[in-house]
């Protein structure tokens, strides 16, 4: 069963594709360092392209991918003039023009809601109206074995046919209601410490390493970095210091966030700062800010390239490529290969079936939150799209579907 990879960053859903079985056959991406860390991991050919110059990709059997997110990502100032948000429509397009059985689609939870709800419908109703059966959930990678927090907004969609839905392998030990919902009592997702234990231990540099290296390194702190960290205790951040130590850009984005009238949908998430790690739950979600803002568990340093491509489930043999804030740019943005596994198992047992045609395209389900609350864009987001797809709502649950 042929894999293309789409927007395909250093190779996180190949590798997991891979693994379970799938040949993928090509990769896309326009970024130089992702690129080249790409090559160096696999045997097939990646392209090095704008993917939004692309008008065919060639016959296969699956499509998987997610474009750039950072345009709505919550990790900062939403931008919807940003020129990646384009890209989601790119990808839809692509998908329906060369009509693979089933495709993926990954992204940031800011997806939802960017632009009113705009690039859900850049999603959804070109694949829908070219014959595609589609889930789309928000989840959280934690329940399907990644010793992280990270929230993602799947889509899974079959040509005509009924795709299932990933089930979940573990319960997110850390995340709220956890506890009350393990309903099949799966066992926790691994902690930081279950991830990161057994490497050596971490050294300290003062040189930007490039090319290839195990980067396993962490940089020296200054007198100031070295009075923040040794205050934090596990799973505190920099709103839990004592104000004078706080980094003056933090100051001003909490400052900002009360007194200058910003629309809330505009921040992005709250300032975190630095945050001391705890070693017995699942870490943050990783990004490319992993090794500046995230603390050790117990020893006072930032975590390591390689702390976080652990925490991301990349291989200890996998290879990054290029300069250290391009290294952790791409683990930041790759889809953990353990979550791209778990997605490619479930997909791969569906298309190892015989699959009757259900019918048309359609939306089979829309799960945008596990909480029993919505914001008003979500809320509105849900009812557009109860409205376009004729699919049941339960806003209580978070839940539309046929």
């Amino acid at each position: 069963m042929r894999v293309i990879d789409l927007f395909s960053g250093c190779g996180g859903l190949s590798l997991g594709f891979g693994h379970a079985g799938f040949q993928v056959t090509q990769a896309y991406d326009n970024w130089q360092p992702a690129v080249q860390t790409y090559r160096h991991n696999f045997d097939h050919p990646i392209s090095q392209i704008d993917i939004g110059d692309l008008t065919d990709i060639g016959p296969t059997d699956v499509v998987v991918g997610g474009p750039p997110c950072q345009g709505f990502s919550s990790a900062g100032m939403r931008r919807g003039s940003d020129s990646r948000n384009t890209l989601v429509s790119t990808y839809s397009r692509l998908i329906a023009a060369i009509r693979p059985k089933a495709f993926v689609f990954e992204n940031v939870e800011g997806f939802l809601t960017g632009e009113d709800g705009k690039f859900v419908f850049e999603l959804l109703e070109p694949l829908v109206e070219a014959g595609y059966r589609i889930h789309l959930r928000k989840v959280n990678a934690a329940n399907y074995g990644v010793p992280q927090h990270r929230k993602r907004v799947l889509a899974i969609g079959g040509l005509g046919w009924d795709p299932s839905f990933p089930e979940h392998t573990h319960s997110a030990l850390g995340a709220p209601g956890a506890h009350l919902n393990n309903k099949h009592s799966l066992p926790y997702a691994p902690t930081v410490a279950d991830a990161i234990r057994d490497l050596p231990p971490a050294t300290v540099s003062s040189r930007t390493t490039t090319g290839i290296d195990f980067d396993h390194t962490y940089s020296a702190l200054g007198p100031i970095d070295r009075e923040r960290i040794r205050h934090l205790e596990p799973g505190q951040r920099m709103r839990d210091l004592p104000e004078e130590l706080w980094h003056d850009s933090y100051k001003a984005r909490a400052n900002r966030r009360v007194s200058d009238g910003t629309p809330s949908e505009k921040r992005g998430g709250a300032p975190s700062g630095i945050r001391r790690l705890r070693s017995d739950e699942p870490s943050k979600a990783i990004t490319g800010a992993g090794t500046r803002e995230f603390v050790h568990p117990i020893e006072d340093r930032t975590l390591t390239i390689r702390e976080c491509a652990r925490l991301q489930t990349f291989p200890d043999s996998f290879t990054f490529i290029g300069s250290n804030s391009e290294k952790i740019q791409q683990i930041g943005n790759a889809v953990p290969p353990l979550f791209a596994f778990a997605i490619a198992n479930s997909l791969r047992s569906d298309l190892l079936r015989t699959k009757q045609l259900s019918g048309g395209g359609a939306l089979l389900s829309f799960h945008p939150t596990a909480s029993q609350g919505m914001s008003p864009i979500l809320q509105k987001v849900c009812g557009e799209v109860e409205g376009r797809f004729a699919i049941k709502t339960d806003r209580k649950q978070g839940e539309l579907c046929l």
